[in-house]
Formats: structure tokens, sequence, C-alpha cells
């Protein structure tokens, strides 16, 4: 089938949101990328895991304060991921492309591929976003059925109890399946990955062949296999988790939409602008602690909406949008807390468990 192709109607209000969000930038004399409290959280979050990694793995602790650690360093390389790796991916870190490319590669620092979450979720997520069939975040496999129109099995019924379990080892089934799945067959879901230069190729496995490095043989080596394997088993969990949820509740709570279109040409019923916003929401976007660590992906209107502005201007961006949504009529989603947007996910599991393939179509 062919990629989906958006309608071009009436598009007032994309055009005005455009020059809104230009005149802000314009006006308060500020560049649309990362600033001090970008750049210094990185530095936090950088030290913070250099010190965690040596003081478990050279000054190993007694085992409480271990796993506490490993825990800790779960949440610090999660947060690397939402605020240095999401932000340098997108361009948007800083002015400096060589920054940015820095900022991308320490995902293969981490076990993942630069290369195959750029295609992923930048090229493919970002354009197709909830739209069964082509966004691959959605095709979550048998265990988890996040669309209607995915096959119900028995099992379903209960994927809002043991959904938890799933996303404590989203992060190693990543680095140890999904990456060599996409490397080897070429595709993401049913769209093909271009042809990757030897640089790329190097990078995939260099990738690998650092986390592996890090992460399970200098520990093995320095605390012994099972040492390892209960700290690793920790880190690993929730790591996964805390990536997993906080991805799950941008795009799959009772209020955001699924697109399915079975039909070639694939035309979806509204332009691009207003599909972002109606398959994506906001969390607990006055919390500060929760915008601090998740790097501005609990504003994920704003972010589907212009990905290449760094998260930190996001508060500011969000007042303009709302004030445009409410002029146009058009839904602006979001929870006020973060337990909300949880419970909403669940709801959706539940309701995707139990609910017959029925088509949902967004208008």
């Amino acid at each position: 089938m062919s990629k989906p192709k958006f309608l071009q109607r009436d598009l007032s209000f994309t055009q005005e949101l455009k020059t809104k969000i230009n005149e802000y930038f314009e006006n308060n004399k500020i560049n649309k990328t990362g600033n001090w409290h970008l750049y210094s959280k990185a530095i936090i979050l950088i030290v913070a895991l250099a010190a965690l990694y040596i003081h478990l793995v050279f000054f190993t602790p007694h085992i409480v304060i271990a796993i506490l650690e490993c825990v800790l360093l779960g949440s610090v390389v999660a947060g690397i991921g939402f605020n240095i790796m999401h932000d340098g991916g997108h361009g948007s870190f800083s002015e400096h492309k060589v920054l940015n490319k820095l900022a991308s590669y320490s995902l293969d620092f981490l076990g993942g591929s630069s290369f195959m979450w750029n295609m992923k979720h930048n090229v493919i997520h970002h354009t197709y976003t909830n739209i069964e069939g082509y966004d691959d975040d959605i095709e979550a496999g048998f265990l988890l059925r996040l669309a209607s129109s995915q096959p119900k099995y028995n099992i379903h019924k209960y994927q809002h109890v043991y959904f938890w379990a799933l996303y404590g080892v989203i992060y190693f089934f990543w680095i140890f399946f999904l990456d060599f799945q996409k490397y080897f067959s070429g595709k993401i879901g049913r769209i093909q990955i271009p042809s990757m230069s030897l640089r790329s190729h190097l990078g995939f496995w260099a990738s690998k062949v650092i986390f592996m490095s890090i992460f399970i043989i200098i520990p093995i080596y320095n605390v012994g296999f099972l040492p390892w394997l209960t700290g690793f088993s920790c880190f690993i969990f929730f790591t996964g988790v805390l990536i997993a949820i906080v991805f799950q509740l941008a795009h799959t709570v009772e209020h955001t939409d699924m697109v399915f279109i079975d039909s070639d040409p694939v035309v979806v019923e509204s332009e691009w602008t207003v599909h972002q916003l109606r398959t994506t929401a906001n969390f607990a976007t006055k919390n500060r602690i929760v915008n601090w660590f998740t790097g501005g992906l609990n504003f994920q209107v704003e972010h589907h909406l212009f990905p290449k502005i760094s998260h930190v201007h996001y508060p500011a961006l969000s007042n303009i949008l709302r004030d445009l949504c409410a002029k146009y009529d058009i839904p602006y989603n979001e929870y006020q807390r973060t337990r909300e947007a949880i419970a909403s996910h669940i709801r959706y599991l539940k309701e995707m468990g139990s609910a017959p393939a029925v088509v949902r179509v967004a208008s």
C-alpha cells in the first residue's frame, strides 16, 4: 500500500499557528534550540550516570544500596534519553549541528541505534502518528492490543494488568531484538528503510558492542555474574518502565484517535497539523519535576507540531497553541496529573482488551 497522504483543506489554523510561534521567538529574541536550562540538565545527568556506574562497578556497595542505585541508574538513563538524545535526534539540542549529533549518539552509547531511532521515531512516528499499519509505535506484538483493528486474543482481557511487566522488558527487547529485526529485514513495519551507508552499518554494530562491554562484560568481570544479573535486571526493568509509560501516555489514552484506513491510496481525512492534535495528548504540564525529567515529552502535543524546537520552550508555546485550538474549535488533549494519564492509559488498555475489531477513523 502507498504511504498515507493528508488532505490539504483550509490551512488557516496551521498558518496562524506558525506565524504566532515565529513571532514569539522573534519578539523575545531567543533561539529555538536549547539553552542553559537544557545544558545544565545534560551535565547533571551525564555526571550522575558516570558516578553511579563507577560506584556500582568499581566500589560495589551493600546489595540493598546497590539495588537502589541500579534503580536510580535506570531513571538517569531514561532521563538522558528524554532530554539529551531526544532533542539531539531532532536537531533541537543546540544550534550547532555537531552538538546535536553528539547528543543523538548518546543513544548508541546506551545500546540503541540512532540510525534506527531516526527512521522509526523522527520519520515514521512523527509523520504517521497513530495510523495503524504505519506507526510502528502502536505495533506492540501479540501480547498488547493497542488498536481496535489489531487481532484480539483471550490474553488481551488482562493486558491492563500485565502491561507493567511488558514495559519493564521493552528496553532489553529494543536493544537485543527490535533493532536487529529492523536491521536484517530492512523495514520498519511496512516502510522500507533507506540503504545504510558504511558509517551507519559500523555505528549500528558499535552501539551493541559498546553497550555489552560497558553494561555486561565489565560489570560481570568486576562484581561477578549473579550480582551483575540482579543489578542489571533492576536497571533494565526500571529504564523500560519509564521509557514506555512516558511515550504511551502521549498517544494511547482514551481521548486520542487511532486511524485505520483500508484503502489505496491511503488518505487521512484531515490536515497533518490537526491530525497531530487529535492523536496526541499532554500530561502534568504544570509539574516542574515531571517537566524537568521527561524533557518536555509531557508536552507531547507541542513536540509533535514543533519537533525541531527544543523542549525548554514548550511551556510558553503551549499557551499560544491552547488559545488557537479554542479559537478554531480543535481538540487539545491534556491530563492535569500524571496519575490521571496513567489511569486513562489503563482504561484504554482494558477497552482494547475486550473491544471487538471495530475500525475507528478520525474525521
